[in-house]
């Protein structure tokens, strides 16, 4: 009997540990491209993407910081945006009507990392593509202006961790995380966030674009978040700052694949 209880307990303590280290959702389907629709698009920013790196997403220069974006990229309309819930959703573009300037068999897979001016085509319920300067050159004449196209979501690939970048505007009383680089949908709907002080995950909220805001005092310990998308997959990065965490510091976790 008592080796039968050592067994016993043995098996719950593997369990427990799969448990912590496999994310329980993490058996979801994959994100699956979605239909074809129509849209419109149009460009903005100068010939090498500058003028399209700050935006209401609030991912900065997406260049510089190295967070995987580059100059493919859109500014999305009201419709698409959803007060920054779209932010970081990928998009597969086709330009098909060569007559209106489209490239023959163009089609390109652009992050949404922006907003366009609400209004004119950009307002709701229309669904619109503000194109950087070199997305919209692989699918069209740059003299034609606008162009319609198909459009349809598509998984995001990207390579390494999401990164959680703790902004400097944070203090130990108010934490303001930036989520980026997030794989599968790419579009964040909820971040949970908790200590390693035994205290239960607690739901952070969104502040603007993929800043997420909380207002528990985690100075001192180390923080793992969890990460869902708008398909419910979830994934979490345990421990994924350290007790000595900083601000202003960024800091790579589990990625959804």
């Amino acid at each position: 009997m008592e080796s039968f209880i050592r067994a016993t307990t043995l098996c719950l303590v593997l369990l427990v540990a799969v448990f912590l280290t496999n994310d329980v959702h993490a058996k979801r389907p994959k994100f699956q491209p979605g239909p074809w629709r129509s849209a419109r698009a149009t460009f903005y920013g100068g010939s090498d993407g500058s003028g399209t790196y700050d935006g209401a997403c609030g991912y900065g220069d997406l260049q510089k910081q190295g967070k995987g974006y580059g100059s493919v990229t859109a500014a999305i309309s009201t419709q698409l945006f959803e007060k920054g819930a779209g932010c970081g959703g990928c998009y597969e573009l086709k330009c098909e009507d060569v007559a209106k300037g489209c490239k023959p068999g163009s089609s390109i897979i652009v992050t949404a990392t922006n907003e366009c001016p609400d209004g004119g085509w950009c307002a709701p319920p229309q669904e619109h593509f503000d194109l950087s300067q070199p997305a919209f050159g692989q699918l069209a004449e740059y003299k034609t202006g606008v162009v319609p196209l198909q459009y349809r979501r598509v998984p995001c690939m990207r390579t390494g961790g999401i990164r959680f970048t703790i902004s400097p505007s944070s203090n130990p009383y108010f934490l303001l995380v930036m989520v980026s680089n997030v794989a599968g949908a790419g579009d964040v709907r909820a971040v949970m966030v908790k200590g390693d002080k035994g205290k239960p995950f607690v739901e952070m909220k969104r502040n603007w674009g993929q800043y997420w805001e909380s207002h528990e005092s985690l100075v001192g310990q180390s923080m793992t978040f969890r990460v869902r998308t708008s398909d419910g997959r979830k994934v979490t990065s345990w421990h994924v700052a350290p007790k000595d965490w900083q601000f202003g510091q960024t800091y790579e976790g589990k990625n959804f694949h």
